[in-house]
């Protein structure tokens, strides 16, 4: 396995420890009442949704479209 790859490996990897633990946060908080019901959907879907697009757009080489994408998913991660 080369360096290159196992840099992006470690980049996917990263990205979906990101991810989980955002969801993970999320479902906590609507465990714990600090929101309701319709937010916690909310969020977790436009997160589900802009993420599973702006990830196949880097595996499938769409550089610009990934490049416009991922500051608009940053935002929603954040």
């Amino acid at each position: 396995m080369e360096e290159e790859d196992m840099v992006f490996a470690f980049f996917l990897l990263s990205c979906r420890l990101i991810f989980l633990s955002v969801f993970i946060i999320t479902l906590s908080d609507l465990e714990c009442d600090y929101i309701n019901v319709r937010s916690c959907c909310s969020k977790l879907n436009k997160l589900i949704g802009h993420t599973i697009v702006t990830v196949l757009m880097l595996i499938l080489l769409h550089w610009f479209i990934f490049l416009l994408n991922l500051p608009i998913a940053t935002w929603n991660i954040y």
